[in-house]
């Protein structure tokens, strides 16, 4: 494979196989107080932007986060959460009431939740609050790997790409044009990796080890590989060879920023790839699922998966686990 078709495969960008936003619903009206949104779709991962005014984030288990216009939070689920005006003894509630069937369902890529509000007129009105809304359906082994890695509430200030991205979306919600729903689901699916690579990317920040040695060009070139083509059978010294160092060199240097030897990260991966295909594939052979992450003996692969899995692919495959991703 050449250096150029690899270049946008990488750990990161594996994990978002299948996250995508499709009919997401949005909240464009003008929300002025008292009014209040409750998410009780229970979505996996939902990123939430402010357009225009303010408002109050209330996550279950997190305390309160005040929004004003151009921040942006991820909350992970399934703990429902609100978006209110206000918070404290004070503050006036609105029942909230269900939006039925103009909502999206997860499984699309959408949301489903309670929502109140008095549409008080047009959207850029003085105390308006314009909220965006993306659900995400994230699945399986590769989606649990960075559902692991982030917080149950993160957020990113409005600036580099990920605010122009913000800006791009906002001035979408704006007109009525159209093929709408398509832009603003791919704005939200490009704002949401904006968000995360920032967050991941921030100052005094403690991002997954395979991640930062993303930015090391020997072992970032390693992992590009690794994951571009994950059932290549891969030897130490033909990574060394391709990223150009020693095998000891690689070796150290890889085990140095990622916490694991190159061949270990290796078939780690290939195991969460082949728990995602055993249960996704119902009807491939264990021996299907060996070949596919890189095994031509179902023995040796079985032998792994339950090594790192500490499950048999068979038992995987009929577990709740299994069942459930």
């Amino acid at each position: 494979m050449s250096a150029s078709s690899i270049a946008g495969v990488d750990a990161f960008g594996d994990l978002f196989r299948g996250v995508r936003a499709q009919g997401s619903l949005f909240g464009s009206s003008t929300l002025t107080a008292p009014w209040s949104l409750r998410f009780v779709d229970g979505a996996p991962l939902t990123l939430c932007t402010v357009l225009d005014g303010a408002g109050w984030l209330v996550p279950e288990g997190h305390p309160p986060e005040h929004l004003a216009a151009g921040d942006t939070v991820i909350v992970q689920g399934p703990a429902p959460f609100g978006f209110v005006d206000a918070i404290g003894p004070g503050a006036v509630r609105v029942e909230p009431v269900d939006c039925g069937a103009f909502c999206a369902t997860p499984e699309q890529g959408g949301t489903r939740h309670r929502l109140g509000w008095n549409d008080g007129g047009p959207p850029g009105a003085t105390g308006a609050t314009t909220l965006v809304v993306g659900a995400y359906p994230v699945r399986g082994e590769i989606g649990r790997r960075l559902l692991d890695a982030l917080p149950g509430v993160l957020r990113i200030d409005p600036d580099g790409t990920a605010g122009a991205v913000r800006d791009l979306l906002a001035a979408e919600v704006a007109v009525d044009a159209p093929g709408q729903q398509v832009v603003l689901d791919r704005l939200l699916d490009w704002l949401l990796v904006c968000c995360l690579r920032a967050w991941f990317d921030r100052p005094g920040g403690a991002p997954p080890a395979w991640y930062t040695a993303h930015h090391d060009p020997v072992v970032g070139h390693a992992l590009r590989l690794l994951h571009a083509e994950p059932a290549a059978p891969w030897t130490v010294a033909e990574l060394a060879c391709r990223a150009g160092v020693s095998r000891a060199t690689l070796a150290k240097r890889f085990t140095d920023l990622v916490g694991e030897p190159p061949l270990t990260y290796l078939t780690r991966w290939r195991m969460t790839l082949a728990a995602d295909l055993l249960t996704e594939r119902a009807q491939a052979t264990v021996a299907e699922v060996a070949r596919t992450v890189g095994y031509s003996d179902a023995f040796g692969f079985s032998a792994a998966f339950k090594r790192v899995r500490g499950v048999a692919p068979s038992e995987f495959r009929r577990s709740p686990v299994g069942e459930a991703t």
